[in-house]
């Protein structure tokens, strides 16, 4: 008789593993969409409290003000307009977008 758990096992390793390897993606999603490739994400934040993790930095979305959106990089506090790049700890960001309750940005690690 011919057993078949050996490939129920390795099947269990490999989404052992690949579950495992999951926390280690450069983004953790609590905003509306993010969207990573290498060292650069996209992110879109919008409303109060949405954050994301990305790149093993927290961004947190504080909101807009005469065009310029609040973002809190890490324990940092930095403001951009549609357009502008400013740098925010380990990360670059270029704000994109700006609305009267959004942002849509670009993290790139420094």
């Amino acid at each position: 008789m011919t057993s078949t758990t050996r490939p129920v096992r390795l099947a269990g390793t490999v989404l052992a593993g690949g579950l495992l390897l999951a926390p280690l993606a450069a983004c953790n999603v609590t905003s509306d969409s993010v969207s990573c490739s290498g060292t650069s994400c996209s992110v879109t934040l919008s409303g109060d409290g949405a954050k994301a993790d990305v790149l093993n930095t927290t961004l947190a979305f504080g909101g807009v003000s005469n065009g310029r959106a609040t973002l809190r990089v890490g324990g940092n506090e930095v403001s951009c307009a549609q357009g502008e790049s400013v740098d925010a700890g380990p990360l670059t960001l270029e704000c994109t977008e700006v609305t009267d309750n959004s942002v849509k940005l670009t993290a790139s690690l420094g």
